[in-house]
């Protein structure tokens, strides 16, 4: 069983953010690497660099938000290896709050080239690795300043928006947006996840 992960930041986040994360599951005896990108480039040129960066390695994947959609498209060729998939308050199936932000000047600056993605879509995994869903139910973070979110959300991406079809293994939390990658708990899970896939 590999012992690498490659750890993939959501957009506006450094590499630095996911170091918690790192540390942590460092602790656990992996081996941890961090892809670092420019969240308002061109989604196909982060998705090109990704892939190269990997560069043929089966590591365990964990994506956050917009990393973790980057993963998930990554994952879609079945050149590109991993051992298994983790994806953070991941919006695979749009974002609302994405939307809402778009419909703003400032907020397309914003988010650069990537804003078509937060468009609705469906998310399938069709691959025999495991991919894991963790997301987040507490509604804290900055999407709800641009009004409500229904249902259950994290504060910028709502549970259902991180749904994906044929997943190995779903939890929700008690937590908001960004406190996913700074969660000792959600590494406790990444671990398990890594070793078992699965989170029970």
């Amino acid at each position: 069983m590999t012992r690498e992960v490659v750890l993939v930041p959501g957009l506006w986040m450094p590499a630095a953010a996911m170091q918690l994360l790192g540390r942590r599951l460092a602790a656990a005896g992996y081996g941890v690497g961090c892809f670092a990108y420019a969240g308002r480039a061109s989604f196909d040129e982060n998705l090109r660099r990704l892939c190269a960066f990997l560069d043929g390695r089966s590591a365990h994947l964990i994506g956050h938000s917009l990393g973790g959609v980057l993963i998930l498209e990554a994952l879609r060729d079945p050149a590109v290896r991993a051992s298994s998939a983790l994806l953070l308050g991941a919006p695979v199936r749009g974002c609302m709050a994405g939307r809402r932000l778009g419909s703003h000047p400032a907020g397309r600056w914003m988010m650069g080239q990537c804003s078509a993605l937060w468009h609705e879509r469906d998310a399938r995994w069709h691959r025999a690795e495991p991919l894991g869903v963790i997301a987040g139910t507490a509604p804290v973070g900055l999407g709800r300043l641009l009004g409500p979110l229904p249902d259950a959300s994290d504060g910028v991406v709502r549970v259902d928006e991180t749904e994906v079809e044929g997943a190995a293994a779903r939890a929700l939390l008690p937590l908001g947006h960004s406190m996913l990658i700074f969660s000792r708990r959600v590494a406790a899970l990444a671990g398990r996840f890594m070793r078992e896939g699965r989170f029970e």
